[in-house]
């Protein structure tokens, strides 16, 4: 079968890319990505054919990798992060459904190391349980239900974190998950930006100063990722963000179980 592959990149640049993402690139003899993922990832890319759009053109992407599979060519449709986290593999699949290619091409996903993973890896252990995710951008989602994830959330007490904040223009969803934030107790708050990259910046901080600094806070862009953590994560000695899972309760350090 004619076969297209949605390629996680990872987090960014080339350092999160998976084993199985580089075998399945080596089989493509075309590239299909937005420009700065290519740029980012040339050296594994070498002299493939590539074709490449800017910003807000993933339905012209999709079609596109579509078409280069449709001709007989192994195709990587070029995806940031992970492929179904705020990736392209629903657009995949949704169009491949569409058109009615299922007997014509296969698709083939290769998961990727998100930048809320690799961020949380930087800091320590700051995950540990359930946990949600959640994008601020109501580009594709209503406002309204994007305030109900994040008010959820914060109820059902997840570490969660944040995807797209906010733009120079795209502010209100910002504004309301400071509000939300504003109604339960301070919380630790990881922000990060550009996991991966050579300007990566992680700062621990809290959800205290993230209200104070508002939209004015100079660390929160489109380019950031916030992880707001729950009622029991805490600082360790030396700095680093942990959320236990609860051995410690129920066992002591041996392993003994607690009477």
């Amino acid at each position: 079968m004619k076969r297209l592959y949605i390629l996680s990149s990872g987090a960014g640049g080339s350092d999160f890319i998976t084993q199985e993402a580089k075998r399945a690139l080596d089989e493509c003899e075309v590239v299909v990505s937005y420009r700065k993922y290519a740029k980012e990832l040339s050296e594994l890319i070498g002299d493939r054919e590539v074709y490449t759009s800017g910003m807000t053109k993933e339905i012209e992407r999709v079609n596109q990798a579509i078409e280069s599979a449709k001709s007989g060519k192994t195709t990587a449709l070029i995806s940031n992060g992970d492929v179904n986290v705020y990736g392209l593999a629903t657009l995949v699949v949704e169009l491949v459904d569409t058109y009615n290619l299922w007997e014509e091409i296969e698709v083939i996903s290769i998961a990727g190391v998100t930048s809320f993973l690799a961020a949380a890896s930087r800091v320590g252990a700051p995950i540990s349980g359930d946990f949600a995710i959640i994008s601020l951008s109501d580009r594709l989602t209503d406002i309204n239900l994007i305030d109900k994830r994040v008010k959820f959330a914060l109820e059902g007490d997840f570490v969660f974190g944040i995807y797209n904040p906010k733009s120079k223009k795209r502010i209100q969803p910002y504004l309301n998950f400071l509000e939300r934030l504003k109604e339960v107790d301070e919380k630790i708050v990881i922000i990060a930006s550009n996991v991966g990259r050579d300007s990566e910046n992680i700062t621990v901080t809290s959800s205290k100063e993230l209200i104070e600094k508002g939209l004015e806070h100079p660390e929160v862009t489109m380019s950031t990722l916030i992880i707001v953590g729950n009622s029991t994560t805490r600082l360790t000695s030396n700095n680093l963000v942990l959320t236990p899972r609860g051995y410690l309760e129920k066992y002591d350090e041996s392993g003994e179980l607690k009477s």
